[in-house]
């Protein structure tokens, strides 16, 4: 079994979400990744979003090309589709933080981008890297599916 993540950012449709309709998508995310095997994690920031999946090559190539399709989101754009060692999400389906709040300052390479009021979605390689790596260290923090 070859495991990889892949790291991807899009902005929601105008008009697409509300807080009942993104705890929805959430819902039926997780149902749906722990059924595939999927794991990861989403970052919510100004109406776009930072995703890691991880699992099965084909699983999360699949995943990633149907999220692409979905009307909901534009301006969906792959960063990041390399294998991996070991999960980083492996107990959880899918959890969900805001990207907000202040954790971002601390984070090299970071504090400038959220400072401009850039979208999620103009992130670069390497700033997707410091993002996940400051999750992995325990910024933006929460419990699995909280």
């Amino acid at each position: 079994m070859a495991l990889v993540h892949c790291i991807y950012c899009s902005a929601l449709a105008a008009g697409q979400f509300d807080d009942a309709a993104l705890r929805e998508l959430l819902s039926k995310a997780r149902r749906r990744n722990a059924e595939l095997g999927v794991t990861g994690m989403l970052l919510f920031h100004r109406r776009s979003f930072f995703q890691v999946l991880e699992g099965e090559r084909d699983v999360v190539e699949a995943l990633f090309a149907r999220i692409a399709a979905d009307p909901r989101h534009v301006s969906v754009v792959k960063i990041i589709l390399e294998p991996i060692a070991k999960r980083d999400f492996g107990d959880w389906s899918m959890g969900l933080a805001e990207a907000g709040g202040g954790a971002w300052q601390d984070v090299d390479g970071l504090n400038d981008f959220f400072a401009s009021g850039l979208a999620l979605t103009q992130l670069r390689e390497g700033q997707a890297k410091s993002m996940l790596a400051a999750f992995r260290q325990g910024l933006w923090h929460m419990a699995p599916d909280s």
